[in-house]
């Protein structure tokens, strides 16, 4: 029998989109201090920066996610990756603060659209053993775009200018969009059911808000979100003004992290696929996965407190790399409850809501470190993630398909 490549050339491309989504929103977080110093924006209006990407990612990720799942993933992630490379080329023609903000809401609307797309297309061509691998790597781009962000963009922008350091990654988004396209889509190996521009049967909203477990989604991901939106957004700074690291040395020391993360990404859903197949449920894989991850975090705290910037960077990859286990196990969890009918939706508004939590924290985060410290937060970031695994546990007691068709006979 022949053999079929199509899925994991699909996967790479999501691998590629992924990192893209936050190689393009990392632009800033970089390149912020020179534009700061060149427009004089406070850290206050850099927090509402953030809260205007955040607002329309917010939006988008739960609308993003239900026309992802009525229409179909290959045109809704080619309109979406072709918005935000759009909006990130404009970053580079920016020249004020209305304007940045304009551009930071536009690149909201098109990442929005991108976790969602990824997670159906993911259950769409691999199956439950198989899964939890596919979504770590699809889900690992992302991280790995962050990796590379930091001495990417130092680079370009110290050889060309900040700006040119918005505009390229924007051009490349182009090309993926056009090869995305070309790739014929055909019979996919999981669903085996052509994917077209033609409407799906999926859970309705009410349904799905009704679910318990939907509704322990949505709460875990307003709960944690702000911790990742924190450290993506403000650790440069925090490495800059708290710890004396000088803005190219940020580029050597920022990726640590996000390489931790993609790491994690793989191997966490590695690792559960090979629990399921060991015998283990697909309940008590993800499940276990999660655990540990919860219980890594607690280390956050000890950031705050320890002397060498290296160990601080040390410590905050062990929290990226347990937020890899943990995610990634978190999305395939969602998968394998919703399934081809609700996951891009459930995934969606589990990330709005997310970004409404990071959408009200980011000014806070902004006031506490102009007006304190750092100290705050870190403490937060250890405690969040073991709140939030205690919760799934009690209240998500089984990780196994929702049959809505068979709820809609009933009634």
């Amino acid at each position: 029998m022949k053999k079929n490549y199509r899925p994991w050339l699909i996967l790479a491309l999501l691998f590629v989109a992924t990192g893209l989504s936050f190689l393009d929103r990392q632009v800033l977080s970089v390149t912020i201090i020179k534009i700061q110093a060149e427009f004089k924006f406070s850290d206050v209006e850099y927090g509402f920066v953030n809260t205007a990407f955040l607002i329309s990612y917010a939006l988008m990720f739960t609308v993003g996610g239900r026309l992802i799942d009525t229409w179909g993933s290959k045109i809704g992630l080619a309109v979406a990756v072709g918005i935000w490379s759009v909006a990130c080329g404009l970053h580079g023609v920016m020249n004020g603060f209305y304007q940045l903000l304009a551009f930071r809401f536009l690149l909201g609307i098109g990442e929005g659209a991108c976790f969602p797309g990824a997670a159906k297309t993911v259950y769409e061509w691999f199956d439950e053993k198989k899964r939890g691998l596919a979504n770590g790597i699809a889900i690992g781009g992302a991280a790995m775009g962050a990796v590379i962000a930091p001495p990417l963009i130092i680079l370009i922008s110290s050889h060309l200018g900040w700006r040119w350091s918005f505009i390229i990654p924007g051009m490349v988004g182009i090309v993926w969009v056009l090869v995305w396209l070309y790739i014929p889509w055909g019979e996919k190996s999981h669903a085996n059911k052509s994917q077209g521009i033609v409407k799906q049967s999926v859970i309705p909203f009410l349904t799905i808000l009704k679910n318990r477990a939907a509704c322990i989604f949505i709460l875990i991901r307003f709960l944690l979100d702000p911790v990742m939106y924190f450290i993506m957004f403000w650790v440069p700074k925090y490495l800059h003004t708290e710890r004396n690291v000088s803005f190219e040395q940020i580029g050597n020391l920022f990726w640590i992290p996000f390489l931790a993360l993609g790491i994690s990404n793989i191997i966490g859903g590695w690792f559960s696929d090979k629990l399921v197949k060991n015998n283990f449920s697909v309940n008590r894989a993800r499940k276990t996965v999660m655990g540990i991850a919860a219980l890594m975090t607690i280390v956050a705290p000890l950031i705050a407190w320890v002397s060498t910037v290296e160990m601080a960077v040390a410590l905050m990859a062990v929290i990226m790399f347990a937020h890899g286990f943990w995610i990634t196990n978190y999305i395939t969890a969602i998968s394998d409850i919703f399934g081809k009918n609700g996951t891009s939706t459930v995934v969606g508004l589990s990330g709005t809501a997310g970004a409404v939590s990071g959408l009200i924290i980011n000014p806070l985060i902004g006031l506490i470190v102009q007006n304190y410290s750092y100290n705050p937060i870190w403490i937060a970031s250890g405690i969040l993630y073991p709140l939030a695994f205690i919760l799934f546990i009690i209240f998500i007691r089984r990780i196994q398909p929702f049959n809505f068709e068979k709820k809609q006979a009933l009634n």
